[in-house]
């Protein structure tokens, strides 16, 4: 993965602007914004961060992740769905296509 291909659309035109002698007030003017924010997503884009979920090969969503994981703990649909704020009935058809998706990968 190169440097660019980790940054989000928006920090990727910044630094090309940014790259191509647009001053941060004439990138922040194109954007709406202001300076101070030209500045801060010029430092952010800077950092190092761990590469998104679905880079690492990773299908599920973390919702997904964590029903399978308490569900093979042995907890039932009924005492996840408090957990969630969701119907038992929900977490079931999530927890299908959760292991949907694994088989399928």
């Amino acid at each position: 993965m190169t440097d660019t291909e980790r940054l989000r659309p928006v920090e990727r035109r910044v630094l090309r602007w940014a790259q191509a002698g647009l001053d941060d007030a004439e990138i922040a003017r194109r954007f709406g914004r202001g300076e101070r924010w030209t500045a801060q997503v010029r430092f952010l884009a800077s950092l190092d961060r761990p590469a998104p979920s679905y880079v690492r090969g990773d299908r599920l969503r973390p919702l997904e992740r964590r029903l399978l994981r308490w569900r093979e703990q042995g907890a039932g649909h009924e005492e996840l769905s408090g957990r969630f704020r969701r119907s038992a009935d929900f977490l079931a058809r999530v927890e299908e296509y959760a292991r949907y998706k694994l088989a399928t990968a």
